[in-house]
């Protein structure tokens, strides 16, 4: 089977614009609107998805983005529909032009077509094999899912992309600082015990960017996000120097992997890279979690009243319910 023939979609099934799968695909002014009625609306009880049914299909394991979705649907009236890939749900191929002689029964562009006359959106989790970043690049399940549904596609988590994350930090950002334009914000790398994929500080970075942050990307040397994303960045700072994190009025930490290393763990000496509460003075600080307590940042940091990340916990509901608003009702 061709690569043409595998992605081939008609054109009456195809509505790529109607999907969320990366902030960098819809205007400032669209997403301005989707945090704004976040803020305005958050709390709210509605039937807005009243009839309404959303797939929420993991190949990943999740906690606040699984209960974040299934929450949010329910409090605007509307059902979901949670499909663990693998446990409970066959196991999916998303490879072009494969052979399927072996655990996967099922290809991900059925899926998607049979699921879309199913339900009224499909959100999707799917991480990066972290095996080849040239394989990972290509976004293989989303992208894949994405045009072959007719109906709304929101990324939960993919190779490259966080978006409903991204939107909730540009959420949080606006209600501490009350707008997000000229603030001053860091994407500080941490240490880990394992390599991450680089979904949310892409996510991140682009979305700071869009809204108009002063952004500054602080890393160990080798530490670069892909080209996809410095795209996207425009003239941003990067800096080894972590006495910059100071300076700033929020500092957002994750860890990522080097890309001429992908797929190996962070070297033990980059271990002194933890976030501490004097390498962030009064910064705010984001994460946006799970994360590892005395590995990424001290117990201290998250005890301390400039700690964020469970406010962008929070914000997850809230914005996740107007993007599907946005898509489903607007």
């Amino acid at each position: 089977m061709s690569n043409t023939t595998c992605r081939a979609t008609d054109a009456t099934t195809n509505h790529s614009s109607g999907h969320f799968l990366s902030t960098s695909d819809h205007s400032r002014a669209r997403l301005e609107g989707i945090v704004e009625r976040a803020i305005a609306n958050a709390g709210e009880r509605s039937q807005a998805l009243a009839g309404r049914s959303v797939a929420l299909l993991f190949f990943n394991s999740s906690l606040r983005t699984r209960s974040s979705f299934e929450v949010g649907v329910a409090q605007l009236g509307g059902s979901t529909s949670t499909l663990e890939v693998g446990g409970g749900v066959w196991n999916l191929e998303s490879g072009d032009g494969v052979v399927m002689d072996a655990d996967k029964p099922e290809h991900i562009v059925d899926a998607a077509r049979v699921l879309s006359r199913y339900f009224d959106a499909i959100c999707v989790r799917s991480f990066p094999g972290l095996k080849s970043l040239e394989d990972d690049l290509t976004d293989p399940v989303v992208s894949a899912l994405a045009q072959n549904s007719s109906v709304p596609v929101i990324n939960l988590e993919s190779c490259l992309w966080h978006p409903c994350q991204a939107m909730a930090d540009v959420m949080t950002i606006r209600q501490r600082f009350g707008r997000t334009d000229g603030v001053k914000v860091a994407l500080a790398w941490t240490p880990h015990v394992k390599a991450l994929p680089a979904a949310v500080p892409n996510s991140f970075a682009v979305a700071a960017a869009q809204f108009g942050c002063e952004l500054t990307i602080v890393a160990p040397e080798g530490y670069d996000l892909p080209d996809p994303v410095t795209a996207r960045l425009g003239g941003v700072r990067v800096s080894h120097d972590q006495s910059l994190l100071r300076d700033q009025d929020a500092v957002y930490a994750k860890s990522w992997g080097r890309l001429d290393r992908y797929g190996e763990a962070p070297a033990a000496e980059l271990r002194d890279w933890i976030l501490t509460p004097e390498k962030l003075g009064d910064a705010m600080f984001m994460h946006c979690m799970p994360l590892r307590r005395n590995v990424e940042v001290t117990d201290a940091v998250l005890e301390s009243p400039n700690n964020a990340a469970y406010d962008e916990a929070e914000n997850r509901l809230h914005v996740q319910k107007e993007i599907l608003k946005e898509l489903l009702v607007r």
